[in-house]
């Protein structure tokens, strides 16, 4: 067994341990035991057709080529492609899904969702162009707030709630439409700053429609149709264009208008969240439908009653990996953990329940459940595991479905084995140790109230603090966390690294679990761990020195908040002139893959860790590290060494900087305490004041 050293939850690292000791496998002991196909990992193996699969290794005086007569150039092309375009059909589905619940609650097809956010759907409306009066009436008084729309509190309260629902089918239909669009452009690529549209309309890649651009990619790369490195890589962007405008922005749209706009919550993220004595509910995926009715009811006094009818005291719940990240930053709903520790989370002993829905559910979630009592309940129908009990979500009977799955898991409680590592029985030391407390919640429209208030709400002040030099840059962190690197501990360094460097720093996906895990989702972690200036920022508006935004369709926020950087002024024009960039450090996902495109398509630079999946092509490298900043205006890097991606990381914007003429950072240039005014202070200045006749 293998064993782990070290881990962001110093719970998850015992129940690792716990695990190793008593023979329970988990996703460690299997990443030891597997090694990775090196072939496979540098893009060189070919399975486009059965003539193979061709692995073009070795030493020729010749390219190297397949038995067709594709070189390893195009090899490697044709496996990338594929990739992103794997990541953009989860993430599009994903979005599409919302949209169909949105229509629902439109139609009045469904009485267990509603729209939580009117604001945001007349936003969203406005951003479309919807043909309806109540927009026209808005676009013609209101005006794009810095690049956004964002019609005034009292405008939204004029709309009547038939004009609201009317509007809601209007933008699900369009939504819709874009799927299937087969010429034009995707609408939301207007949104990007007009620099920004520019380059994708010079180069033509401007995406048409979301499963045009996906099924196009699957053509191209079957064998014998495109074999040119550049039109595939062309395709490559535009793909990536679909996931980011057309699938993970759509997606975090309607979440907001049915879920509400995330605002800042505090609550805990590890796995000392479980409880002995009440029934454990884990929600555990990506789609936040079914998750947020489970929060509506779990705390309904008949199923409450019902629970402590079976013995126990209540129901609680926490969440995991992304649907994790979709009721904490919205519902506060406490998170036990990552994408890693989802094995982890049931050999406690005590998970009555965990409830799943699409993406990055590990098959041997089942096994695990067989050597305990957890029930696992599959809910999507396109996501099924052998072993599960299949309980169906329908949005249009979400709560019955709900109450389904819920009282499944209290008659459950009754069943516990006593098998299990007790998270009662870790040492106060241990459980001291496990950062309770975090603040989670910024959305793009929070950051933009933080620093301005209800009626000034801008972008202006952190790119002040930019060009004064108080803040380095913007950084991101997101993305997967992978079994190889031991717990998160390449996020971890990089996280604590950009912050001692005055980054700003945005974190979604796993990648939040680690900044909750690690106490860097405090605000009180900005006076023990920030550089000064960000410390300055920090101290200003109240905000943690990592701000948690979300789930990892949620990564898309990061596309607006650099459109409004962009587009208030004094920076950059566009996006790919930003002193900013991007890192997923432990990436394993065509998700991710997919993520890291749509952020270099859009002009944003992103170095993902471990080793490059087109290491094999010289060609391919060249032109996603080279010849992609001559074409968007930014590069997509592959490091594996942490210390060497902060450094790129670092240099990159650096180099931003002084392209913008902006002054050179000096590391603790603001390190000068500030003294807040005590009535003493007051009443000398009073003083003095009176002495010189003021």
């Amino acid at each position: 067994m293998n064993k782990i050293i070290k881990m962001a939850d110093p719970i998850a690292e015992k129940l690792a341990e716990w695990a190793a000791e008593n023979s329970c496998e988990t996703i460690f002991d299997r990443a030891a035991r597997m090694k990775p196909c090196p072939i496979g990992m540098e893009g060189a193996c070919c399975r486009m057709c059965h003539m193979g699969p061709c692995r073009l290794v070795g030493r020729n005086e010749e390219k190297l080529k397949g038995i067709c007569g594709a070189d390893i150039d195009v090899v490697v092309a044709r496996n990338f492609l594929r990739m992103v375009s794997g990541g953009t059909a989860a993430h599009s589905d994903h979005a599409r899904d919302l949209v169909f619940t949105l229509l629902s609650v439109a139609r009045g097809e469904t009485k267990d969702f509603q729209i939580r956010d009117k604001r945001k759907l007349l936003s969203v409306a406005m951003a479309m162009g919807i043909n309806h009066p109540v927009i026209a009436e808005l676009l013609s008084d209101n005006r794009a707030t810095e690049g956004d729309y964002d019609p005034a509190p009292w405008e939204v309260a004029r709309v009547t709630e038939k004009e609201i629902l009317e509007i809601a089918e209007l933008v699900a239909l369009k939504h819709l439409e874009q799927f299937g669009q087969q010429t034009g452009e995707l609408i939301y690529l207007k949104r990007a700053p007009k620099g920004t549209y520019d380059r994708w309309e010079k180069y033509n890649l401007k995406p048409r429609g979301v499963d045009r651009e996906i099924t196009e990619a699957m053509h191209r790369t079957t064998m014998g149709v495109d074999q040119d490195v550049n039109s595939l890589m062309e395709h490559v962007l535009r793909v990536g264009l679909v996931d980011g405008w057309g699938g993970c922005l759509v997606a975090s749209d309607i979440s907001d208008i049915l879920f509400g706009i995330a605002e800042p919550v505090r609550s805990k993220g590890n796995l000392a969240v479980l409880k002995d004595n009440e029934v454990n509910i884990i929600i555990h995926g990506h789609e936040p439908a079914l998750a947020n009715v489970i929060v509506d009811i779990h705390t309904d006094p008949e199923i409450v009653a019902y629970a402590k009818s079976k013995g126990a005291q209540g129901i609680n719940l926490a969440g995991m990996c992304c649907t994790a990240n979709e009721i904490l930053v919205r519902r506060g709903v406490p998170s036990a953990g990552s994408f890693l520790e989802q094995e982890l989370a049931i050999m406690t002993g005590i998970v009555d329940a965990m409830v799943v829905d699409v993406q990055c559910i590990q098959p041997a979630v089942i096994d695990a459940s067989k050597r305990f009592h957890t029930k696992v309940v599959t809910t999507s129908y396109k996501a099924h595991l052998t072993g599960a009990v299949h309980i169906e979500f329908d949005e249009h009977e979400a709560r019955d479905v709900a109450v389904r799955v819920v009282k499944l898991a209290i008659d459950n409680y009754a069943n516990r084995t006593g098998k299990g590592m007790s998270i009662s029985d870790l040492g106060s030391d241990l459980k001291a140790a496990a950062p309770e407390n975090a603040v989670v919640g910024f959305s793009r429209e929070y950051f933009s109230y933080m620093q301005g208030g209800t009626f000034r709400r801008s972008f202006r002040p952190l790119n002040d603090a930019i060009m004064a030099g108080r803040v380095r840059g913007t950084a991101g962190v997101a993305a997967c966390h992978h079994p190889g690197t031991v717990g998160a501990s390449m996020q971890r360094y990089l996280i604590q690294e950009l912050v001692k460097n005055d980054f700003f720093v945005v974190v979604a996906g796993c990648a939040g679990h680690a900044a909750v895990q690690m106490g860097y989702a405090t605000p009180e972690t900005a006076f023990i761990h920030s550089g000064p200036g960000m410390r300055e920022v920090c101290e200003a508006t109240g905000m943690p020195p990592v701000m948690h935004i979300g789930a990892c369709v949620d990564t898309a926020r990061v596309l607006m908040i650099r459109t409004l950087m962009a587009t208030t002024g004094g920076l950059s024009p566009e996006m790919s002139g930003m002193p900013s960039i991007a890192f997923a450090p432990e990436w394993w996902s065509e998700k991710a893959l997919a993520i890291g495109t749509y952020f270099v398509a859009s002009g944003s630079t992103v170095i993902f860790g471990g080793e490059s999946p087109v290491k094999a092509s010289k060609q391919v490298t060249d032109i996603i590290e080279n010849k992609w900043q001559n074409t968007v205006g930014a590069a997509f890097f592959f490091e594996p060494d942490p210390e060497k991606m902060l450094q790129k990381g670092i240099e990159w914007v650096d180099m931003r900087r002084e392209q913008l003429g902006l002054p050179k950072y000096q590391p603790g240039r603001f390190k000068k305490e500030r003294k807040l005014m005590d009535m003493a202070d007051r009443r000398a200045i009073d003083k003095a004041k009176a002495h010189i006749g003021i």
